[in-house]
């Protein structure tokens, strides 16, 4: 279980640790709409049918990094998105990437906040999380946790179906929970 592990990135500035509070589990191949694995092996998604213990990183929104933990063994495509979690080293460093003025439990609320804070460039696709720079350790003693569906996800097996997204009762740098919206589409031009 990911919920309570320690994820570190180092660069040489120094190291920021992330005690993880929130994730999403993503299936593979055919099984998940959610999935980028969805429709198969791709270019984009290949690191996802890698070895486990890898890193999966994409490019959200057109200006956000995310951060996925490859779970299954290679051939089999799965990820656990990193959602959130407490900055427990490193927050001086976290601090420059996010900024000053941010509040204590935003700097690594959320997908794209978390993979800010800990530095991780898109390049780092395909890292392994057991060597340098990056450090992973799981907890040693299960954590309680709660579950819910995932956040923002669309479509057929979507968010409901799939209440696959695990957090830390009350713990503040748990993202609230967001139904996916659909776009509003505009009458075509005239």
């Amino acid at each position: 279980m990911l919920l309570g592990a320690l994820v570190s990135r180092t660069n040489e500035r120094g190291t920021v640790t992330v005690r993880l509070s929130e994730v999403e589990a993503y299936a593979g191949e055919g099984l998940d709409p959610g999935s980028h694995a969805h429709r198969g092996l791709r270019k984009r998604n290949a690191v996802m049918f890698g070895p486990s213990g890898r890193l999966y990183t994409y490019f959200t929104y057109g200006m956000h990094v995310c951060a996925n933990v490859v779970c299954l063994p290679e051939g089999k495509a799965a990820g656990v998105l990193m959602r959130g979690g407490t900055v427990v080293e490193g927050e001086e460093f976290a601090r420059e990437r996010r900024g000053q003025s941010v509040p204590f439990r935003d700097l690594a609320r959320g997908p794209a906040r978390l993979a800010t804070a800990l530095g991780i460039p898109l390049s780092d696709d395909g890292a392994d999380l057991s060597s340098s720079p990056y450090r992973i350790e799981l907890p040693v003693t299960p954590l309680r946790f709660e579950t819910s569906a995932r956040t923002g996800v669309s479509g057929e097996g979507g968010g409901i179906e799939f209440p696959w997204r695990f957090f830390l009762p009350n713990d503040q740098t748990v993202s609230p929970y967001k139904a996916h919206v659909p776009k509003r589409r505009g009458p075509a031009p005239g």
